[in-house]
């Protein structure tokens, strides 16, 4: 295969994983990494250098435009990437002396973690529990609708801050975004409204790619050949999904899809992490 060939088939694979993980919220990471590491046989060191990559220009763009609307809680998303970007480096560097098939099964795990995230429905909750240190830390906000602005608090911070932790350090061993984690704490247990999670989750998820990027970097593991073609196909797969969703009346099917796709691309990840495959 010539390199022309495969640079071709990257694109157009890290395309479609980019539309996918836009349309569900969950990043092209999650897509893109299987198909490198299970299609292409690529080694999964590099495979996850070239997703950090892709995940720092895809968070960038769509952070901008939500910040610009005012729902991120930038102060929150600040505050809690300290713990993210702390974790996410430990992860980078501990990732080069484990096993490639200990982390192809610990992926597969995240993957049915962030399959069965997108099928949860959830529900608007408007926290208003006093907490002390948010109130110091000034974390409490507010976010638009079509009704007007709506105020809420945080609460947890403490363990939302260890949770954010454990969530970059998943970032850092695989190169994921780990919105799903990242969510799951500012939802579950900050008790933060679902559309401000998100949001916030997105506008996180860039640094603490960047902070694995710059291990990956020193490690040798980010090849140009390859990063390349994953970043600008996944980056136009979510610019497209992106214009698709505004279009979509309903997105159940799409979240129905996603939770196929990935259990599938999971149960191969850790069968093959398990058989040593990987």
């Amino acid at each position: 295969m010539s390199v022309l060939v495969l640079t071709l088939i990257i694109l157009v694979g890290s395309y479609f994983a980019g539309l996918l993980g836009s349309l569900t919220g969950l990043g092209g990471g999650v897509v893109i990494i299987p198909l490198l590491t299970l299609l292409l046989k690529v080694d999964i060191h590099y495979a996850i250098g070239a997703s950090l990559v892709s995940v720092i220009a895809t968070s960038s763009g769509s952070a901008a435009a939500y910040v610009k609307e005012g729902i991120t809680n930038i102060r929150l998303g600040m505050f809690l990437e300290i713990a993210t970007t702390a974790g996410a480096m430990v992860g980078a560097l501990i990732a080069v002396y484990i096993p490639t098939h200990y982390i192809a099964v610990l992926f597969g795990v995240i993957l049915i973690l962030s399959a069965i995230m997108s099928l949860k429905k959830k529900a608007e909750i408007i926290n208003q529990e006093h907490s002390a240190l948010a109130e110091k830390l000034k974390l409490n906000s507010t976010f638009p609708t079509n009704n007007g602005s709506v105020a809420y608090k945080v609460k947890n911070v403490v363990g939302g801050f260890f949770m954010m932790m454990f969530a970059g350090t998943i970032s850092g061993l695989l190169g994921i975004g780990s919105g799903a984690l990242k969510v799951l704490a500012m939802d579950t247990i900050m008790r933060i409204p679902f559309k401000v999670s998100t949001t916030t989750s997105n506008f996180m998820i860039g640094v603490t790619a960047a902070a694995s990027a710059v291990v990956y970097l020193q490690r040798g593991y980010i090849d140009p050949g390859l990063s390349m073609p994953v970043a600008i196909g996944v980056l136009l797969g979510a610019l497209s999904g992106s214009k698709i969703l505004v279009h979509t009346s309903s997105s159940g099917w799409l979240r129905w899809v996603f939770a196929v796709v990935v259990t599938f691309l999971a149960s191969q990840m850790i069968y093959n992490g398990f058989t040593g495959k990987i």
